[in-house]
């Protein structure tokens, strides 16, 4: 996964992360992961209360913008 450099910052990590995510690989399990180990990161990509995405945020797998998917949206 690559963040952008406000979400780099924020987590103290390089351009890309590595993270497990569990079968099926949805947008929603990988935000969860991302969440899960970068606690700091709990807020900024989705909101806390709906947990939809943050209007500045896109998601893109396979240089195909997922933003406006569903969070059950298979990757």
């Amino acid at each position: 996964m690559v963040l952008p450099y406000h979400l780099r910052n924020l987590a103290r990590v390089g351009e890309e992360v590595a993270l497990n995510v569990p079968e099926p690989v949805t947008i929603a399990a990988t935000l969860d992961a991302l969440e899960a180990r970068f606690p700091m990161l709990r807020g900024t990509i989705r909101d806390h209360g709906t947990r939809k995405r943050r209007p500045f945020i896109r998601f893109f797998a396979c240089e195909e913008d997922l933003s406006l998917e569903p969070a059950d949206t298979v990757l």
